[in-house]
């Protein structure tokens, strides 16, 4: 089976954005798997917990398809965050479909995978857009915006669609 992590803050993930890609990717046949910083209950923004069973310093992109970032309030949380970083990077470098909604593209906007890619994010007053056009992305103003192996959304109304056109998004040959 296709398996694909996500992962999510332990505290104020956004749980529709989590609930719509989730389904999607499971409607298309992945087994998901939930990261987080740690391993155990996290909750969201809206009050729903889930189980985080693989700690992000953990994480193995060969265990996985492809790797997702859940946004919400807590995504801020991995916008610095080395091992996030790390994860996107490897991602890449392995030729594996990389994921991020809302807030969670300026995670790989600060981990450098955004470079010359356009990009979606969720936008307060100019400072994500700002922030991703610093770090080398072009802002694409689209709900769901796919460039090579990364595609991005932009909240929680882009959830179904960008889980949607997550499992898609087919591997590079290797």
């Amino acid at each position: 089976m296709r398996t694909v992590l996500l992962i999510i803050a332990p505290e104020g993930f956004q749980d529709h954005e989590l609930a719509g890609t989730r389904k999607s990717l499971e409607d298309a046949g992945f087994q998901v798997i939930l990261g987080s910083t740690r391993v155990g209950p996290c909750t969201g923004k809206f009050g729903s917990t889930e189980q985080a069973t693989v700690a992000l310093e953990n994480c193995q992109v060969e265990d996985y398809d492809r790797i997702g970032f859940i946004g919400g309030p807590g995504a801020e949380s991995l916008i610095d965050d080395a091992a996030a970083h790390a994860l996107a990077r490897a991602t890449i470098t392995a030729g594996k479909p990389l994921g991020a909604i809302c807030i969670a593209p300026l995670i790989l906007a600060k981990a450098g995978v955004l470079k010359g890619k356009r990009a979606a994010v969720w936008d307060s007053r100019g400072e994500q857009i700002a922030e991703i056009e610093r770090h080398g992305a072009t802002f694409s103003g689209e709900d769901v915006t796919v460039d090579g192996l990364i595609v991005t959304g932009n909240g929680p109304g882009a959830a179904s669609r960008f889980g949607k056109v997550f499992a898609e998004l087919e591997p590079a040959r290797q």
